[in-house]
């Protein structure tokens, strides 16, 4: 840092200038070269690849949004068949609570008699003890 204070305390005039040798100093003609044929073939085949991988990512694109295409027509048919089934599920099922409905009579009927049965039953059982009862007062008459 001194030198660097040094040389601001100078005077511009008296501070050494490089010294330019213009046979040194390259100029922009000079520094421009052709391009090689090896750098030539080495673009091409970059770009070319490069071209090759991009057809190939908008190849696999263009087949995802096929595939979600078929996808989406396939879903709406099943959607369409789930629709005719449920279609057909709710006509059988009106048709049977119709057929239900119709037989509702006979199925009160049933019950009725089933209850009826269940009393002459129990009536059948009291009658079968009271015959027993019956039967036991006879054999003791009997032997008396």
């Amino acid at each position: 840092m001194a030198a660097a204070a040094a040389a601001e305390v100078v005077p511009a005039t008296q501070r050494e200038e490089p010294v330019r040798d213009d046979a040194t100093v390259e100029t922009a003609e000079e520094a421009k070269e052709p391009a090689e044929a090896d750098i030539t073939e080495l673009c091409r085949d970059m770009f070319s690849k490069m071209a090759t991988y991009l057809t190939g990512e908008l190849t696999a694109t263009s087949e995802d949004y096929k595939l979600l295409e078929n996808m989406n027509k396939l879903t709406s048919l099943k959607y369409l068949e789930m629709k005719d089934i449920a279609i057909n599920i709710s006509r059988n099922l009106k048709d049977l609570n119709q057929k239900y409905a119709g037989l509702q009579p006979y199925l009160d009927q049933i019950n009725v008699i089933e209850e009826q049965v269940a009393a002459l039953e129990q009536a059948a059982y009291k009658l079968d003890a009271y015959s027993k009862k019956l039967e036991a007062k006879y054999k003791k008459l009997e032997k008396r």
